[in-house]
Formats: C-alpha cells, structure tokens, sequence
C-alpha cells in the first residue's frame, strides 16, 4: 500500500504544475525606443493591475513612460551642490 501512495503524491503533484512559457523581459531603454509597444505593455498593466502591476515588464513600461514625459517637459537639470560646507 505504501508504494503505491507515494507514486500517487508525486504524480498528482506534478500534474498539478503546469510550465508557462517565459515572457521576454524588455528593458527600460527598450521600451523609450518602441512607444508602440510600451503603449500596449502600459494598457494591459493597467486592466489588470492586481497581477501585472509588479512584472518586470510593467515595471519598466512605466519607468520608460516617466522618463518619455519628463522629456518632454524639458526635464530638470539638476547638479550636486558641492560648495555647502556644514556645521561651523
């Protein structure tokens, strides 16, 4: 009886588990170039936030999209300020 109820476990176990195929993830400076597909990318992510929303690609989607916007407001350029001297 044992022998067979392992074997059982084991098979219901891997039955169980199906193998999803790997999304390409894109980077960041990906997504700037292709605006056509971060727009695709950034309109699923946003119809289903609730498990999209902490995938790589939506992750960098986004950040792209920040980047593009900033952009185009001209952006902030701001340097260190290395000349403060602190304390007396």
């Amino acid at each position: 009886m044992k022998r067979i109820i392992l074997p059982l476990v084991i098979a219901s176990t891997l039955a169980g588990c199906k193998q999803e195929q790997a999304e390409v993830v894109q980077s960041v400076d990906w997504y700037k170039e292709n605006t056509v597909e971060r727009a695709e990318r950034l309109a699923q992510c946003r119809a289903n936030p609730g498990e999209l929303a902490d995938t790589p690609n939506c992750i960098n989607a986004e950040q792209a999209e920040s980047l593009a916007d900033t952009s185009k407001r001209g952006g902030l350029d701001v340097q260190p300020m290395s000349d403060i001297k602190l304390g007396r």
